[in-house]
């Protein structure tokens, strides 16, 4: 079944999956796009504050980004794109190890005043490891088409 704006309410929440993040793709994430020591080097690392390899919160970022794809596929929400997101915080380190799962819970929601076939959904998204412990939260933007007349 097809999910549409309508379909959706304000307190709605939405558990996305889990990932277990491995040190080869933590490794190859900061290879290729944030090849800073504390990400790539164990002796550079334990100088740190992490005190040991810590994934790049963009890649922290992507991984949940790919649980919540999965997760909005599998609920077939006919998602139409995100102008943004707000209030992006990375609060703990996430270790290869960890095991991160993603929650959402929608905050408000509109019809879109310029594009009749749309609504905009917010949902502060929560990421915690296997602790229970928060480790990234932002607030997501997303559009979102409604039903259409006669369905």
């Amino acid at each position: 079944m097809t999910t549409w704006f309508e379909d959706i309410s304000v307190g709605d929440r939405i558990e996305c999956g889990e990932h277990e993040v491995t040190r080869e793709e933590v490794l190859e994430f900061a290879r290729k796009y944030d090849p800073q020591p504390f990400h790539l080097d164990d002796e550079a690392a334990a100088k740190t504050p992490f005190g040991r390899i810590a994934a790049s919160g963009w890649h922290t970022g992507a991984m949940v980004m790919r649980l919540i794809v999965d997760c909005w596929t599998e609920k077939k929400l006919m998602g139409v794109g995100s102008p943004g997101l707000d209030e992006l915080r990375w609060l703990k380190p996430v270790y290869p190890g960890d095991t991160i799962r993603v929650s959402s819970e929608v905050v408000d929601m509109r019809p879109s005043r310029s594009r009749p076939e749309r609504g905009t959904l917010w949902t502060d998204v929560f990421v915690h490891n296997q602790h229970n412990e928060l480790v990234m939260r932002y607030r997501s933007i997303v559009m979102v088409m409604r039903r259409p007349s006669g369905d």
